[in-house]
């Protein structure tokens, strides 16, 4: 038996009470070696923020994954947790070959992409048989993983959205973290706009407000223009 519940009403509290953005800024990942961290991912292409060591011996270095709005930590007194054992960290992208290819060709160990053979087989260590070595049927979102780790050990999990869940992005705060995330959205409008001229026998002159209807819609999860 399953259950499924992707509604996202508004967060419900104390009657007239306000509402306070809470975003989540950082992820602390534990390591043995700070400077080996450091350059893995720096190979990675990922920005560094900051690197500062203090008198007390206290070291924290972070990066920020491109066209991510959330950072990761690490460095020396910042977590007890052991190194190596922050798993299932979610890379979300656009296009999962894509992103692969570009780790591969920065020297990353990377999983052939796969999908779930059975439910949450992405967590699993190695997944085991459980893992179809395959995107998801027609690369549809949230089906399609890979994963690969740091020198500690540490688990990513690469997952690839093209349309949201509904409720999951804000419509009024719809934004693209890059300009290979904005490309990516607008080929996929002028792919189904064609489909949508083909239906109506003839040109749309208001392309751009289709084009723009169909962009949003994708991001936020709601119904697409046809």
């Amino acid at each position: 038996m399953s259950t499924t519940d992707v509604r996202s009403d508004e967060a419900r509290g104390p009657a007239g009470a306000a509402t306070v953005d809470l975003k989540l800024e950082v992820i602390v990942i534990p390591v043995a070696d700070v400077d080996r961290a450091k350059e893995f991912y720096a190979r990675l292409g990922w920005r560094l923020d900051a690197d500062l060591t203090f008198d007390n011996g206290f070291r924290g270095v972070q990066f920020t994954p491109p066209g991510s709005a959330c950072s990761i930590q690490f460095g020396i007194d910042m977590t007890p947790a052991p190194p190596g054992s922050a798993q299932g960290l979610y890379l979300v992208v656009p296009d999962i070959e894509a992103v692969r290819a570009d780790l591969v060709a920065r020297g990353v160990e990377v999983s052939e992409v796969f999908h779930p053979g059975t439910p949450g087989a992405q967590f699993r260590p190695d997944g085991t048989g459980l893992r179809v070595g395959e995107p998801g049927p027609g690369h549809t979102s949230y089906r399609s993983f890979a994963t690969f780790r740091d020198p500690d050990g540490n688990g990513w999990l690469l997952q690839e959205i093209t349309t949201r869940l509904p409720g999951r992005v804000d419509i009024a705060e719809t934004t693209f973290t890059s300009t290979a995330d904005l490309a990516g959205a607008l080929r996929r409008a002028e792919a189904a706009h064609g489909e949508h001229e083909k239906r109506t026998g003839r040109p749309d002159e208001n392309w751009p407000d289709w084009y723009a209807a169909y962009m949003v819609a994708e991001q936020v999860g709601a119904a697409l223009p046809r």
